[in-house]
């Protein structure tokens, strides 16, 4: 039985010596895996459209045991990734967590769509890395399952002072007079920023533009909060920040 689907390839393992298994985020299907038949030579028509970062279509047969592909087209290769590492290392960052919040068989078109959106702007070059990172982290936990409470005051229900709290372990927020220990200050700009990226319609979440101060605010919330819930180790993620530590 055939199948025809999109997906983005978010990853890649060789095996034995020219086959390979990938893993593609769908649409329709969420995660699928699926072998590609003597992938590694040159001559394979498969090569580039199931590389990593490939976004192609796809034509898919079930054998007993697992996918396998019959065909493959490149819709869209995002080559200029590999022209800045920090830009390619962010969206190495990216596929893992989305290997880690999507399941198999379950629809993502949200997930997906989030995830093209991030790698054209990585490719473009016109938003900062910290402004797609905290606004993929946030959205991808909304979309996971894990949207923090952040419409009001949790103990008091206020909605809106001028400095709130944001709780990393139990992912909400406070206002200034239910101040939680360990929670970290946030000016109510850096609120609305994570309220925006959290709730707006997915076309429209990198268009926000905040201080570099706040901005820095917001990157320390995103993360904090995501590895508050992601419990497999991040390898990516630590590669990325020595990179910008390095080099940033």
């Amino acid at each position: 039985m055939q199948t025809k689907t999109k997906g983005l390839v978010i990853k890649e393992q060789t095996i034995g010596e020219s086959d390979r298994l990938i893993t593609v985020l769908t649409a329709e299907y969420g995660l699928v895996k699926a072998f590609v038949r003597k992938a590694k030579s040159i001559r394979s028509q498969n090569l580039s459209a199931t590389s990593v970062f490939a976004y192609s279509e796809f034509t898919l047969y079930r054998s007993r045991e697992a996918y396998v592909v019959d065909n493959a087209t490149a819709i869209e290769i995002f080559f200029d990734l590999r022209n800045d590492l920090e830009s390619l290392s962010l969206a190495q960052y990216f596929a893992q967590l989305t290997y880690f919040l999507s399941a198999q068989e379950q629809p993502a078109p949200e997930m997906l769509r989030l995830i093209l959106n991030a790698l054209h702007l990585l490719c473009k070059g016109e938003k900062s890395h910290k402004l797609i990172k905290a606004a993929v982290e946030l959205r991808m936990m909304t979309l996971g399952g894990y949207m923090p409470d952040i419409l009001a005051c949790y103990r008091c229900g206020e909605y809106e002072s001028d400095i709130m709290y944001f709780d990393v372990e139990e992912g909400c927020i406070y206002c200034k007079d239910c101040y939680r220990n360990n929670a970290v200050e946030m000016p109510l700009t850096v609120v609305k920023a994570i309220r925006y990226i959290c709730l707006v319609d997915l076309k429209k979440i990198f268009s926000f533009n905040i201080s570099d101060e706040n901005m820095n605010i917001l990157s320390d919330i995103s993360e904090k909060y995501l590895l508050s819930r992601v419990e497999s180790k991040l390898t990516t993620l630590d590669f990325y920040k020595r990179l910008f530590e390095n080099y940033g």
